[in-house]
């Protein structure tokens, strides 16, 4: 390895790193856990952050009591799975179709903004969203 003012290149820096002796890096941090460790930790949590928990706006909830819309296990589960795919393709604000039910749903913040039914979507237009997600 050539060192110049005790500095080794990039290329050296690099090499060494990719092809040390097990072939991975292996570098401790600070309280013990290796990357690997730390990663793998990670990707668990994220496994399980994956699953959300739907609230129900103020408005959401006047507009299901209102209109006197009772949701089945099955479709709040339909709901709550159709949250996760619009945030896993990145939609902020999202209409979330669940049989003759239409939901506004923040995703960022896992809120059903309004809720809707057969009645209320006659005009079919729906403002402020991103994205659908039919579930």
């Amino acid at each position: 390895m050539q060192v110049i003012n005790n500095h080794i290149s990039i290329n050296q820096a690099a090499e060494q790193l990719l092809h040390n002796k097990t072939g991975t890096t292996t570098e401790v941090t600070a309280n013990g856990l290796s990357f690997q460790d730390i990663f793998n930790a990670k990707a668990s949590e994220t496994k399980e952050d994956d699953k959300i928990s739907l609230k129900f706006s103020k408005h959401a909830a006047g507009r299901l009591e209102d209109r006197n819309i009772r949701m089945t296990d099955e479709q709040l589960e339909r709901l709550t799975e159709g949250t996760v795919r619009a945030q896993m393709k990145g939609i902020k604000d999202s209409l979330v179709m669940v049989d003759s039910l239409a939901f506004i749903v923040n995703v960022p913040n896992q809120t059903v903004v309004t809720a809707m039914d057969q009645t209320d979507t006659n005009d079919n237009i729906f403002t402020n969203i991103d994205g659908a997600v039919i579930a």
